[in-house]
C-alpha cells in the first residue's frame, strides 16, 4: 500500500481496529478521527498532502501491532498540541485523562536534532531531548511506539525535503531510532527503517546492492520457490520424524543488512553467499530442536554460524535458533527455526504481548515485562547518575548499539552486556552497589583482571569490599553507560571533596603563617568577590589551583601587610640553587597523606616521589597539587612563580598506607638469566615490578628503567642496596 498518496478512510481504520479488538471505543475513534482533521485544517506537509494524513498513517502503522484503541486515538492526535491551538485540557476532556498523558509524552519528545561535530548546543539539545524520550518512554511505553511510527511514516515521505536535512534525519534515525525499535523486538519497523535510512545516507551504494540484488533474482528465478518446496519435503513430509504442520517461507535479506556484512567481513557483494534467510514456524519448542536434527541431518553445516536464542533469549525477548547451511542447488543459505509464539513477538515485539490487551493498568506494567525490558530501567538508571545531557547520551548510545554477551551470575542467573565487557561492567549490571564495592572477579572459577573481556556463556563471580569505592582507572576500559556513569559519578564526587579537603588546609596554613585564626564565616564575606555560591565552592576552587589561597586571604584582610610572598620568593630561589636542601616554611607544613592520590594530589611523573623524600608542592590549575622530589629538576621552571609554591610534608604514619611506585635506573650485565636474578632480588627484598622498560642494549649491557612498588624510600634504599650487591648488576641509581 502506497503510504503517501492513499488515505486511510474513516471507516477502514475504526473497521480494523474493531476487527482485533471488539472491546474497543469505537465512539472515541470515530471523534478522535474527525477531531485531528479540524484541527489541522488546511495544514499541509512538504509534499502537499493535508497534514491530517501523517497522523491518520501513524494510527494505521500501529494497528498493524493490534495496540488498544487509546494506542490509535493518541496517534491520531499526537501532532495536536504540538501544530495546532489544541489543549491537553481539551484533549483530557474529550477523550479523558490516559489519552492526553499519553499525547503529553509524545508531545514533550520535539524534534531530536543531530548532534553536529563542534557545536555544543546542538549536541546538549539532542541529549536533553533524548533524556525526555526515555522518560516519557519509561511511565508509558506506548509512547515509544506511537513515536516509532511516527517516524516510519516521515522516512517514508522524506524525498520531499531538503537533501541536507533529508540526511540528518536518516542519520539521527539510525542512531537512535532503528536501536529502539531492536531493543523493544519490532524486527519489521526495525528493517524498515534501517532500509530507509540507508537508501538516505549511501544512496549510491543501496542502489548497487538492490540492482544486483535483483539481477540475482532474475538469474535464478524461482530459486526461493524451490528451495522452499525441498525444505517442505524435507520437513514436512520426511520419513523419519515429519513436522506437517510446519510453515516455511524464504526471502532476501535487505540491502541495508547486507551492505553491514560487506563492511564487518571485509568482502565484495560476490563473496557473499548466505543472501537468502528462510524460516521454519512450529508450534512447539520441541519441533523447533526436532526440525534443526533434520536439517544439519540433511544439509552440511556451516561452522561458527549457530545460534540458540531460545534457550538463550536476546535482550528485548527474541528467541529463535539460527543456523546457516549448504542447503538445496548447493545454496548457502540462513535458516531461522522458531515457534508461532516465538514469531509473533520476533514481529511485533513488546506489542506481541502487550499488557493493556489483557487490561493491566499502567502501575502494573513493571510486573509484567520481565528481562527483556531491563534495558529501560538501566537507561533511567543513567538517567539518574549522568549529570549532563550529552553525557547521558554518549552513556545511552553505548548501552544502545552494541552487541551482546550472555554471562551467568553463580546462581545462574543470566546477564545479557555489550559485547567487549569486563567484570566492572558485569557488576554494574547485578547491582549498582556490586560494582561500587567490586575488588575482583572469578571468570569460570579463576581470578581474572577486572578490565578482561567477558565471553558468551561465562560464569562471572564478583569479589566485594565494603570498605572498597570505584576506581578512577575502571572508567578507561568498562564499556557499558551504567558503569561509566557510576564511576563518572563517584569521581567527580570525590574529586570535588578532596579538593575541598585540599582548599581548607592551604587556606588555613596562609591563616596560621599571618597569625589569623581560620574562620569559615570570614570566607563567606568574600563569596560574591570569587562568584562562588558557597565555602565549599571556593574551597574547592582553592584546592583545585583555580584560585590562590593567599589571594583569597588578601581579599578577606585588604589592609594586612604581608611578607610572606619575599620569603617565598627566598625559598624557591634557595631550593632551585640547592636542590638538597629541604625548604623551610613559616607554620605547619601541609600533610598530603590522606587524599586521594589522582584526585586533588598528584605525584609528578619526572621525580616519582615517594614516602620518606623531601617534597615540595606546586599548585597546578585544575588539578590540585602536584608533588615533586626536592631535587627535581622540573622545579626550575617554576622559578617565577613562588605563589605556586608550597610546603608539604608526609603524614608520620604514611608508610603504613599503600605501596607507591619508585623509578629505578639500572644498568644490567647481558648475561643468560641476569633478568631473572634482577627480578629475584627484587621480590625477596619484597618489591613488585611494575613496570619495566630498556632504554639501551649493547653487547655487553642492558640500560633500564624499572618502576617497583615499595612501603617508603628506606625500602627503596634496601631494595638498590641488595641490586648493587648482585654480581650482574652494574649499577643501580634513583630513575627519573
Amino acid at each position: 500500500m502506497n503510504r503517501q498518496a492513499k488515505i486511510i478512510r474513516q471507516y477502514e481504520l475504526v473497521e480494523r481496529v474493531m476487527g482485533y479488538d471488539p472491546n474497543a471505543d469505537e465512539d472515541a475513534l470515530n471523534r478522535a478521527y474527525v477531531f485531528a482533521m479540524k484541527a489541522h485544517g488546511s495544514q499541509t506537509r512538504a509534499s502537499g498532502d493535508p497534514y491530517y494524513m501523517h497522523p491518520i498513517w501513524v494510527a494505521w502503522l500501529l494497528t498493524s501491532l493490534k495496540l488498544d484503541h487509546k494506542s490509535i486515538i493518541t496517534a491520531l492526535l499526537h501532532d495536536t498540541v504540538e501544530d495546532t491551538l489544541t489543549t491537553l485540557e481539551e484533549i483530557q476532556r474529550l477523550f479523558g485523562p490516559e489519552v492526553a498523558r499519553l499525547v503529553d509524552g509524545v508531545t514533550k519528545l520535539s524534534r531530536i536534532e543531530l548532534q553536529n561535530i563542534g557545536e555544543q548546543s546542538e549536541s546538549t539539545k539532542q541529549a536533553e531531548n533524548f533524556r525526555k524520550l526515555v522518560l516519557a518512554m519509561s511511565e508509558d511505553i506506548r509512547v515509544l511506539l506511537v513515536k516509532l511510527a511516527d517516524r516510519l511514516h516521515n522516512m517514508e515521505t522524506l524525498q520531499f525535503l531538503k537533501p541536507e536535512k533529508r540526511r540528518r534525519i536518516a542519520r539521527e534515525t539510525l542512531e537512535i531510532y532503528v536501536p529502539l525499535a531492536e531493543r523493544i523486538g519490532i524486527q519489521r519497523w526495525k528493517d524498515e527503517l534501517e532500509d530507509l535510512s540507508f537508501r538516505e545516507m549511501n544512496p549510491d551504494a543501496y542502489e548497487s546492492i538492490k540492482i544486483r540484488l535483483d539481477e540475482m533474482e532474475k538469474v535464478g528465478a524461482g530459486r526461493v520457490d524451490r528451495i522452499i518446496d525441498e525444505l517442505k519435503k524435507t520437513i514436512c513430509l520426511g520419513n523419519e520424524s515429519p513436522i506437517p504442520e510446519a510453515e516455511i517461507s524464504g526471502r532476501r535479506k535487505s540491502p541495508y543488512s547486507i551492505w553491514r556484512k560487506m563492511h564487518a567481513k571485509n568482502v565484495a557483494f560476490e563473496q557473499l553467499s548466505d543472501v537468502m534467510a528462510f524460516r521454519i514456524v512450529v508450534d512447539s519448542v520441541g519441533e523447533c530442536y526436532q526440525a534443526l536434527g533434520t536439517i544439519h541431518g540433511r544439509y552440511p553445516v556451516v561452522p561458527g554460524r549457530f545460534k540458540d536464542y531460545i534457550s538463550t533469549p536476546k535482550p528485548n525477548g527474541y528467541q529463535s535458533i539460527h543456523t546457516t547451511v549448504i542447503g538445496p542447488e548447493k545454496q548457502r543459505i540462513e535458516v531461522q527455526i522458531r515457534t508461532r509464539d516465538m514469531h509473533e513477538v520476533a514481529d511485533m515485539g513488546v506489542a506481541a504481548h502487550w499488557s493493556y490487551k489483557q487490561g493491566v493498568t499502567p502501575a502494573d506494567t513493571p510486573k509484567t515485562e520481565g528481562r527483556q525490558y531491563r534495558w529501560l530501567r538501566e537507561l533511567l538508571d543513567i538517567l539518574e547518575h549522568a549529570t549532563r545531557p550529552d553525557e547521558f547520551l554518549e552513556h545511552t548510545k553505548l548501552e544502545l548499539f552494541q552487541d551482546q554477551v550472555f554471562c551467568f551470575t553463580p546462581k545462574g542467573d543470566l546477564i545479557a552486556l555489550p559485547r567487549g565487557a569486563t567484570p566492572v561492567d558485569f557488576a554494574y549490571a547485578v547491582h549498582s552497589q556490586v560494582g561500587d564495592t567490586c575488588v575482583g572477579a572469578k571468570i569460570n572459577g579463576r581470578m581474572q583482571p577486572l578490565r578482561a573481556h567477558l565471553q558468551n556463556g561465562d560464569q562471572v563471580e564478583v569479589l566485594t569490599s565494603k570498605n572498597s569505592s570505584p576506581s578512577p582507572d575502571w572508567e578507561n576500559f568498562v564499556i557499558t553507560g551504567k558503569a561509566r556513569a557510576r564511576i563518572r559519578r563517584f569521581v567527580r564526587t570525590q574529586q570535588r571533596d578532596e579538593h575541598i579537603k585540599l582548599g581548607r588546609g592551604l587556606l588555613e596554613r596562609v591563616f596560621r603563617q599571618e597569625g589569623y585564626e581560620y574562620s569559615e564565616k570570614a570566607v563567606e564575606g568574600v563569596l560574591k568577590i570569587y562568584q562562588q555560591q558557597g565555602v565549599d565552592d571556593l574551597l574547592a576552587a582553592i584546592g583545585a589551583g583555580q584560585t590562590g589561597a593567599r589571594d583569597v586571604f588578601n581579599s578577606i584582610f585588604p589592609g594586612h601587610r604581608t611578607i610572606t610572598p619575599a620569603a617565598a620568593d627566598e625559598k624557591v630561589a634557595a631550593a632551585v640553587a640547592a636542590k638538597a636542601k629541604p625548604r623551610k616554611g613559616t607554620g605547619t607544613p601541609l600533610a598530603i597523606r590522606g587524599l586521594i592520590p589522582g584526585m586533588a594530589v598528584h605525584y609528578a611523573r619526572c621525580c616519582h616521589p615517594i614516602v620518606g623524600d623531601r617534597i615540595v608542592g606546586i599548585v597546578t590549575t585544575g588539578k590540585g597539587v602536584t608533588i615533586h622530589t626536592i631535587d627535581c629538576e622540573t622545579l626550575e621552571s617554576f622559578h617565577d612563580s613562588p605563589e605556586r609554591w608550597i610546603d608539604v610534608s608526609w603524614n608520620p604514619d604514611a608508610s603504613m598506607t599503600e605501596d607507591m611506585a619508585g623509578r629505578l635506573s639500572v644498568v644490567v650485565a647481558n648475561e643468560t638469566g641476569a633478568l631473572g636474578n634482577l627480578s629475584t632480588v627484587i621480590g625477596k627484598n619484597g618489591g613488585n615490578i611494575t613496570n619495566l622498560k630498556i632504554t639501551n642494549r649493547t653487547s655487553d649491557f642492558f640500560e633500564m628503567l624499572i618502576d617497583v612498588d615499595v612501603h617508603d624510600v628506606k625500602h627503596l634504599t634496601n631494595i638498590m642496596a641488595a641490586l648493587r650487591a648482585t654480581p650482574v648488576i652494574h649499577s643501580v641509581e634513583r630513575g627519573r
